[in-house]
């Protein structure tokens, strides 16, 4: 049985190693450390099996700069379960539990930059569909994708998603 939790102080190694392994470099890692350190109002969660952390999760702020209102909602990155534990539905509870955290805080949408076969099953679709686009031109159009959680906060909002600089270094 997989338990998820908001990360603690104590968590952070685990983290680290989750993040490098799954990845198979440190960027990922770096940039949750330096999110950590420089920005508020993230959204960190852990999976633990038998009691040891396997999985992690960040959220961190994206802004869609919407011509004179620019809307603040959530990113989706990065998301890593150790190896050995991929394949088992981990990251899918990790993926559903910080969704249902963000809507419960009013949050407007979750962009996330990643497999468009793996994110759909949650209710992510393709970004362009709401003529929001990456600020990466590197990005193909199919691995950018939204999830609308508040319809209402995200009528007329179309645009660049703007993640936090601290992404500049793997994209």
């Amino acid at each position: 049985m997989v338990e998820v939790r908001e990360e603690r102080e104590k968590d952070r190694e685990a983290i680290r190693r989750i993040n490098e392994q799954a990845f198979g470099r440190p960027d990922e890692a770096n940039i949750v450390v330096a999110l950590r350190a420089n920005c508020p109002g993230l959204l960190s969660l852990v999976a633990l099996t038998s009691g040891r952390i396997v999985g992690h999760i960040l959220f961190s702020p994206v802004v869609i700069e919407s011509g004179e209102r620019p809307v603040t909602g959530m990113g989706l990155a990065p998301m890593a379960v150790l190896p050995e534990h991929q394949r088992q539905g981990i990251g899918s509870e990790l993926v559903r539990t910080g969704i249902a955290l963000l809507k419960e805080r009013r949050c407007p949408f979750v962009v996330v930059l990643g497999h468009a076969e793996y994110y759909p099953r949650f209710g992510f679709e393709r970004a362009s569909l709401h003529a929001i686009r990456s600020q990466w031109d590197s990005i193909p159009d199919e691995a950018c994708m939204i999830l609308i959680l508040d319809r209402a906060a995200m009528t007329g909002v179309s645009g660049v998603a703007r993640f936090r600089s601290e992404f500049d270094v793997v994209v």
